[in-house]
């Protein structure tokens, strides 16, 4: 008889944790935590106490026995592991040598670089994870998988911040080069800053060697490809209308404009007066006296520009009149918005515009108005498809100096470059002494409003919602403006880069038709930035004319001197040393150009800057992996620089995320006060309470659990959830590393043949897993891996397989068979749901494979690689054995119902009936019903597939009837029709008494007299592991 208190202290404590779970309401969460509590508790204290302490004395030495028990601790300590982790990684250069020593092909994900400039933010952890997801899993893979971080260095933001940090006479006195040297200086220092939260978030990468847009060789790369595009005539020089920035005081690029929502345009319907008429009209206009043409603008401000007014010549034009508008004055305007205009006028329906005329817009073509602030007449003209009947007057007020279309229309006509407006977006003198120095946006736009009031012909103003173009950086509009500018020829290889989006995997599939439709629709780009922070368009300008030079020579020295000295030598070294020996001596008759290139120029050029300079990596890309809004940016501005020199894309597949929200799904603003720091979320806020540190793995685990394929929201409360999530996952690794104590697969592994067969069954189940989160992995479908293995993990291990395993791992003996072949099992699933779930929490899995209790084939998880055909397995009796859960699901809920009703406790407590009509499925379930009571050596099944421990009851009967379940008293009963498996389940009492050591109830308890509490088979398995009673 066993007195010791320990012995009966680990199964007391399970069933008061148990009861108390319930009673507080949590039945299915005790549920969910009982393999965790056995794994803390039970394990420890029954097996170790219970051999250590228990009034036995040991057949030999046993101070090896289960040691390994608590290693891996119940909590990841994330904030000081982690780093550990990362340490030994580098201290080990696991990545380095993977990137070089794996077997298989070369693997480059390039890295679209973010901007060196402020505190990385949420969506930066969404992208530089994800890429780490693929880069892992391609690791696992076998690849040789190399990713060189990068960053965007030059730009306005940092000139802008650094500009910002001096003083007044610092400031007054600063020249480019100086501007220069601390802008390069900060961008350094962002840049390694930034370097160490992406580090912190477990992202691989050659950290040490990143690439940086400012670095020489990286600039004299980027001249190379301007110069291919110079060889092949895609750069000109030319003075067109472009997106200026007043705040910015640049040219911006279309990749540089963002279009909030509810702009607010003060627009205007206005009537210039005809003062000459085209012979196809004489007679239906020659006899008027007023006839004006009606325009519609939402940008007043360029009226002092107008230099024509547009039709379509396949529209319908009226002539149209109301004693109440322009005082009677005859307008006209596009025939199907006739009622619309009236409408805005305030016009009664039954007393709207009396049409007088009608005509075609190709007749209107001649005709003359008088600019109604200027002495100049100017002509009606046939503009494009862009001049609709869909709102307006269906005619354009046309400025060539102030639009893209109005442009084109002018080079058709002939028509001057008017633009008025200075680099601060005030009038210049052209606009008149009224206007001069007026700000456009502001006070010149309200000016010219009143003006054109002043003179008659204004005939209705309104605020107009709309989207219109801010400038990305100062969050301030931007206007339209006419300069000299450098342009990239984007309709000389337009198709070209069509037919190349073609050629690439888009994910999702959706990124094709984005970048499609921008492509499609591109003007020219605009490639020349009035700044001095970035790599200068490397062009000389003759002072007596202003002609550039331009050369295949002149572009080849300066490439070579940008790759010595960096682009800094543009502002350090005088003309006659930046021409080549052969033009040198011009120098007196030439000047240095002070544009610089559009960020997206540089950043674009990143193939050739990186994955062709770099001898480890290759050309095109494997991947490109950015945000969706970088299809009109990086991936469009990388398409167009690569097809125009090499003619084909510089990746093989583009995948597009979306941006990060709040739990609200508001856009985060600090303004808002809804930003969530990565930073804060890995270590932890001030107060750790409201704000705990969730570690690495946590954030990453985020990352996989949503579909960022669209915007993806994140939020306390969400990381709350994703941490319990991730808890459950670690205490799933925690539970199969505890039952491996003792565990080694060289010595105790038992073959599949002689497994078990639900061994069988759960080793079939992993490869079904294995294969489908592979699957999901190549897709890029990272949230099916997140669920695939979280379902795994709680239905299959946590409510079933390791459930019913407790019985095999803690009270059969040590080398018992049933518990050799679930060890064995329960190794491989260890191993192999590691392996499936590194990329996502890499920490969890390296720390649990240095956590097996044998020596292991390799020092890290990513160097064992993906699971190998050699180690899956056939599915086994699939359908039989889902139908057995489902019993088991059945059962579960006939002894909840017993519970509730205070008639059971533990499960052990309950025997099962069962009956079913299918006379194949009585006769299935016979065959593993197993012995009446308890005994030593099984007779009926293999101690292991055997009703009475897969549904956890102490006895098992298959009846024949279902009128026989009647005479079992008041059973707790789940009828056929109403059960998930269509068998009907009944619950009652166990018959005997239970074992103090396995729990389990039976008659043949005490039928060893050498202990009166346990059963004969809990006494075998205490003599066979060497112990006397």
């Amino acid at each position: 008889m066993f007195q010791n208190v320990t012995y009966h202290f680990a199964p007391t404590l399970y069933a008061l944790v148990q009861v108390c779970l319930r009673l507080v309401g949590f039945r299915s969460f005790a549920q969910d935590l009982s393999f965790t509590v056995i794994g803390m508790v039970f394990s420890w204290s029954y097996l170790k106490f219970f051999y250590k302490y228990s009034e036995v004395e040991p057949a030999g030495d046993r101070s090896d026995d289960f040691t390994f028990v608590g290693m891996f601790p119940e909590r990841a300590n994330a904030v000081r592991r982690e780093p550990e982790i990362q340490k030994w990684w580098d201290d080990k250069k696991i990545y380095q040598s993977l990137s070089k020593s794996n077997p298989g092909e070369v693997f480059v994900l390039h890295d679209g670089p973010p901007y060196a400039n402020g505190d990385l933010h949420m969506g930066h952890a969404l992208n530089k994870i994800l890429k780490d997801f693929v880069n892992r899993f391609n690791i696992l893979q076998g690849k040789k998988v190399r990713f060189v971080p990068g960053w965007d260095c030059h730009g306005l933001p940092i000139e802008l911040k650094v500009i910002q940090g001096m003083k007044g006479k610092e400031k007054d006195n600063l020249s480019p080069i100086a501007l220069r040297k601390t802008a390069a200086e900060y961008a350094k220092s962002t840049m390694s800053t930034q370097r160490e939260s992406f580090k912190r978030y477990g992202v691989w990468g050659d950290w040490e060697n990143p690439y940086l847009t400012l670095q020489p060789e990286y600039e004299a790369a980027q001249v190379r490809v301007f110069g291919e595009m110079v060889k092949k005539g895609h750069i000109y020089r030319g003075k067109k209308p472009v997106h200026w920035s007043p705040s910015s005081q640049t040219a911006l690029a279309e990749a540089e404009l963002e279009y909030p929502d509810n702009h607010i345009s003060r627009s205007i319907y206005v009537g210039f007066r005809v003062v000459s008429i085209p012979t196809a009209l004489a007679d239906v206009l020659g006899s008027l006296s007023d006839v004006r043409v009606g325009i519609w603008t939402t940008t007043p401000w360029t009226i002092p520009a107008n230099l024509a007014v547009a039709v379509n010549g396949n529209l319908k034009y009226s002539l149209v009149s109301h004693k109440s508008v322009l005082n009677g004055a005859q307008l006209i305007i596009a025939e199907d918005l006739v009622s619309s205009l009236s409408a805005k006028c305030g016009l009664d329906a039954s007393d709207g515009f009396q049409t007088l005329a009608s005509f075609s817009g190709k007749d209107l073509q001649g005709l003359e108005y008088q600019h109604p602030l200027f002495d100049r007449r100017s002509p009606v003209v046939i503009g494009g498809d862009y001049i609709t009947a869909e709102s307006g007057t269906g005619l354009v007020h046309t400025a060539p100096g102030h639009g893209q279309e109005d442009y084109l229309t002018g080079l058709k006509y002939g028509l001057p470059l008017l633009s008025p407006v200075d680099d601060r977006g005030k009038f210049t003198a052209e606009a008149g002494e009224r206007f001069v120095g007026k700000d456009v946006l502001s006070d010149g736009n309200k000016e010219v409003i009143a003006a054109l009031g002043e003179c008659g012909v204004l005939i209705k103003e309104e605020p107009y919602n709309h989207k219109y173009p801010y400038d990305w950086r100062t969050k301030k509009p931007t206007i339209f403006r006419a300069t000299e500018q450098w342009f990239a020829s984007v309709s000389n290889f337009k198709e070209s880069a069509l037919n190349a989006i073609n050629t690439v995997q888009w994910i999702p599939s959706s990124g094709k038709n984005r970048i499609t439709s921008m492509v499609e629709g591109r003007g020219d780009w605009c490639i020349s930035r009035q700044r001095s922070w970035g790599v200068p368009i490397p062009v000389f300008y003759r002072k007596t004319d202003n002609e550039p030079l331009l050369t295949e020579e002149t572009l080849a020295h300066i490439e070579a001197i940008f790759r010595t000295r960096g682009s800094d030598a543009w502002w350090e070294l005088d003309v006659k040393e930046l021409l080549p020996a052969s033009l040198q001596h011009l120098a007196d008759d030439y000047k240095k150009g002070h544009d610089t290139m559009d960020v997206w120029f540089d950043s674009g050029t990143s193939w050739a800057g990186v994955c062709q300079a770099r001898e480890e990596l290759s050309s095109p890309a494997d991947m490109y992996l950015e945000g969706s809004d970088q299809s009109r940016g990086w991936f469009q501005s990388s398409l167009l620089t690569s097809v125009a020199t090499q003619g084909q894309a510089p990746y093989k597949k583009v995948l597009t995320h979306g941006f990060v929200l709040d739990e609200k799904g508001m856009k985060m603003s600090k303004s808002l006060g809804n930003v969530l720091d990565p930073t804060r979320i890995i270590e932890g806020g001030p107060n750790q309470k409201e704000h705990p540190p969730y570690g690495a793995d946590t954030l990453r685990m985020w990352v996989s659990s949503v579909d960022y394929s669209g915007d993806v929201c994140v939020g306390s409360n969400i990381m709350r959830q994703i941490s319990d999530n991730y808890r459950k996952v670690r205490n799933t690794v925690r539970f199969l590393l505890g039952s491996l104590n003792d565990f080694d697969p060289a010595t105790h592994a038992v073959p599949y043949e002689q497994l078990a067969a639900v061994d069988k069954y759960m080793l079939g189940s992993l490869t079904k897993l294995v294969q489908e989160v592979e699957v999901a992995y190549r897709d890029y479908q990272f949230y099916r891996v997140n669920q695939l293995l979280s379902q795994f993990a709680s239905s299959e291990l946590s409510a079933f397989y390791l459930d019913i395993s407790k019985d095999r791992l803690y009270v059969s003996s040590k080398n018992n068979w049933r518990r050799r072949s679930c060890q064995t099992t329960v190794d491989i699933i260890s191993k192999q749901f590691m392996v499936m779930v590194a990329p996502i929490l890499p920490h969890l899995a390296e720390e649990a494979w240095g956590n097996l209790p044998y020596e292991r084939q390799t020092e890290s998880i990513f160097e064992y690689g993906w699971v190998k055909q050699s180690d899956r397995f056939p599915v086994f009796e699939d359908e039989w054995w889902t139908l057995l859960k489902k019993i088991r699901s059945d059962s579960n809920k006939c002894i909840e119902l017993a519970r509730q009703a205070r008639q059971a406790g533990a499960s052990m407590e309950c025997a099962v009936h069962l009956h079913t009509s299918d006379s194949d499925l009585k006769k299935k379930l016979n065959d593993l019903k197993g012995d009446k009571t308890i005994i030593a050596d099984f007779l009926s099944t293999n101690s292991v597939d055997d009703l009475r421990f897969l549904l956890m009851v102490s006895q098992v009967s298959v009846v024949d009837n279902e009128e026989d379940l009647a005479k079992l008293g008041e059973p707790f009963l789940l009828r056929a029709n109403e059960s998930e498996s269509g068998v009907t389940v009944a619950v009652t009492k166990a018959v005997g008494k239970k074992c103090e050591r396995c729990w389990y109830y039976s008659e043949s308890v005490g039928d060893d007299h050498s202990h009166s509490d346990i059963c004969p088979r809990c006494a075998k398995e205490i003599k066979a592991d060497g112990y006397t009673v």
